[in-house]
């Protein structure tokens, strides 16, 4: 059986810039087999330019947290925000400028998980807000979603690891428990895991996305759907169509369409 483009589907393609294409493989399909024509790449932008970051690290007080990890769990949603941006429970708290604790409206359907803040993202406190943020909103768009009317974005990690390195197996691991309480409080209807690290600190698995995506996944009982982080799909325009894949699994999912 195929999938039918509705309207709706219709609209969500161009606002993506995806051409239309003959009838698409439902997501149970698609697990096992790739979209055998991609869709037209969406208008490729430029990296942001890296610049460096002091290292404030040497000679730096021993981190402690503010909020023991036991207490998070029964903290509200200001005491929660107000720990995430005070929290020096790791190193990290000694190069950060911002901790960035997540945007959108706290009564939102969909949760939107990235894996760590970018330079742009450290220095306004909120997520995605380089060019991989206008790649997501433009993906969020697609499905009729704004992060600042019905989807919350966040990350797994809360602070920018210096340098823009890869977040380390303990960083995650700390700021777990924000992200738990997070997900508590908002009692989102699905999750969208965007990229490798924060796919594999969810999922508790060192499996690659390839092997994740087009099937359905639990957070703690809420249904989670893999795809690729924005920054990845700048650097890489055929797998947009993988992701446009991962986006109607999602929506049929939430929809009803498949079973979770």
């Amino acid at each position: 059986m195929t999938l039918q483009l509705d309207p709706r589907r219709v609209a969500m393609l161009r606002e993506m810039g995806l051409q239309l294409l003959p009838p698409i493989a439902p997501p149970a399909a698609q697990a096992a087999v790739e979209p055998s024509a991609p869709p037209a790449s969406l208008a490729a932008a430029a990296a942001p330019v890296a610049r460096p970051v002091a290292d404030a690290s040497a000679a730096a007080p021993a981190p402690v947290a503010v909020v023991p990890p036991g207490a998070i769990a029964s903290l509200d949603w200001a005491g929660l925000q107000a720990a995430v941006q005070d929290c020096r429970a790791c190193g990290l708290c000694e190069s950060r400028r911002n901790a960035v604790f997540g945007t959108g409206p706290a009564t939102a359907e969909w949760l939107i998980v990235g894996e760590a803040p970018d330079e742009d993202a450290d220095a306004a406190g909120e997520p995605f807000v380089g060019q991989d943020g206008q790649l997501l909103d433009n993906m969020l768009r697609s499905l009729g979603l704004d992060r600042r009317r019905n989807a919350y974005v966040a990350n797994v990690l809360r602070c920018r690891p210096p340098g823009g390195r890869n977040p380390e197996p303990a960083e995650l691991a700390q700021c777990e428990p924000f992200l738990r309480r997070q997900v508590e409080l908002l009692q989102p209807r699905i999750i969208l895991a965007m990229g490798r690290f924060a796919v594999q600190s969810l999922l508790q698995t060192t499996e690659p996305i390839g092997r994740l995506r087009g099937r359905v996944h639990r957070y703690h009982d809420v249904p989670l759907v893999v795809t690729f982080h924005p920054a990845y799909l700048l650097r890489n325009q055929p797998d947009k169509a993988k992701a446009w894949a991962d986006l109607c699994l999602a929506m049929d999912l939430l929809e009803g369409r498949v079973a979770g």
